[in-house]
């Protein structure tokens, strides 16, 4: 077979599947554009585990026509300078997740630019862009993804359940939410509704959004952590080895803002955790790690979900350090976590007593018919003589055979 240009859609199809490889894939590309176009609320819908629809709205800066219209098109993006490709400060920069989404679902892109009096919108189905029409929207973006993978059916065969996809939507969504507490997070799934409102970027602000993702106790168990050494600066929360979980996944890890699951952190967390947990129990933390863009890598996994130091083994040891220094303090605290019913189950307490209508009488005894036949007998007197039997003499036959008389013989013994 010679060799042959691929068509575009093809190309596109083909791409879909290794930058979409689920529905989180695709809220977490629509999310992270949403936050690079300096949103302070997004919005997020999901039917169907993201099979069916998934919307995410938001109240960014939102584009014009140009913008919008190169939007759907292969590597074409605002956020990465062409003169300098390791000067990444943005979540998003391939310009790979609109083109790739609109090459295997139906897209609808609707955007309204700030300070512009009309808002348009275009549609992209299975790789075929229509027109640039108007539309009504407020300020900012909303993107409407409908039948993903409708165009690349053998994908679907490799989806989980519409529950396991509708977790991991929400999982991502956690994880963003931890690392811009600036931004406030909605997310609408299966009539449940979660929000993550609005907190600050200092350290009280941090806490409050672990909190908001993991629970009210995450604030009690936690302790801060903070250190930096030759340009590398660490912050967040750890939690109290008696705030452990079963799993991983209250491990948040940040490497410039962005949500990573680095081996090489991961390795450093269980370092600093190494002897404080027992085994088969993960930490609780969320550790945010920031230093110069060349000195990382984000640009290794299709998902940008892993990154390269290039001085691992400085960051693992700041990490290791930092942990290790914050629970020396901590690590004589107990995690409240049921602690006050643990407390209340283990006090003692008095029985309760019931009244069972008793009622007791100071009346003299008095003798019944059997006592009365038995009361005769009371008078005889007893016998002052020692009434134990005499001991059997001991004869001389007895002395002679120790074991006993034979009772019976065996035959030829």
């Amino acid at each position: 077979m010679p060799v042959r240009q691929l068509p575009e859609n093809v190309v596109n199809r083909i791409a879909a599947g290794e930058v979409i490889e689920r529905p989180a894939s695709a809220v977490k590309e629509l999310v992270e554009n949403a936050i690079d176009a300096g949103a302070t609320r997004v919005e997020a819908v999901i039917s169907g585990g993201g099979r069916e629809l998934i919307r995410v709205s938001d109240n960014g800066s939102g584009m014009n026509a140009e913008d919008l219209a190169l939007s759907v098109e292969r590597h074409a993006t605002s956020k990465l300078d062409s003169e300098d490709l390791l000067n990444i400060s943005t979540l998003g920069f391939r310009g790979e997740a609109l083109p790739s989404i609109g090459a295997a679902a139906r897209l609808s892109i609707a955007t309204r630019a700030r300070g512009s009096d009309a808002a348009l919108e275009i549609r992209v189905e299975g790789g075929e862009k229509s027109a640039i029409r108007p539309a009504a929207l407020a300020e900012g973006t909303r993107v409407e993804v409908r039948d993903l993978f409708y165009a690349t059916p053998a994908r679907l065969k490799f989806l989980k359940s519409e529950q396991a996809e509708t977790a991991a939507v929400v999982d991502v969504i956690r994880r963003l939410a931890l690392a811009r507490p600036d931004v406030a997070f909605t997310i609408a799934a299966n009539e449940r509704v979660i929000q993550y409102p609005l907190r600050g970027t200092d350290e009280a602000g941090r806490a409050a959004r672990l909190a908001d993702v993991i629970g009210g106790d995450a604030r009690a168990n936690t302790v801060p952590v903070s250190a930096e050494r030759d340009g590398v600066r660490l912050s967040g929360l750890a939690g109290l080895p008696t705030f452990s979980k079963a799993n991983s996944l209250s491990q948040y890890l940040f490497v410039n803002g962005r949500p990573v699951r680095d081996k090489v952190l991961m390795g450093a967390m269980r370092g600093g955790y190494a002897d404080l947990l027992h085994s088969g129990r993960y930490p609780v933390a969320a550790l945010f790690i920031e230093l110069d863009p060349h000195e990382v890598d984000v640009n290794v996994h299709p998902a940008k979900a892993e990154v390269r130091f290039r001085d691992p083994s400085l960051v693992r040891g700041l990490v290791v350090r930092a942990l290790q220094d914050a629970l020396s303090g901590g690590a004589r605290r107990s995690a409240t976590t049921g602690a006050d019913r643990l407390v209340s189950f283990a006090r003692p307490q008095s029985a309760p007593v019931y009244s069972s209508g008793w009622r007791g009488s100071s009346a003299p005894y008095r003798a019944g018919l059997a006592e009365a036949a038995q009361a005769a007998f009371e008078t005889i007197a007893q016998p002052s003589a020692d009434a134990r039997a005499d001991l059997a003499p001991v004869l001389q036959a007895d002395l002679e055979r120790p074991l006993g008389a034979a009772r019976a013989q065996l035959h030829e013994t």
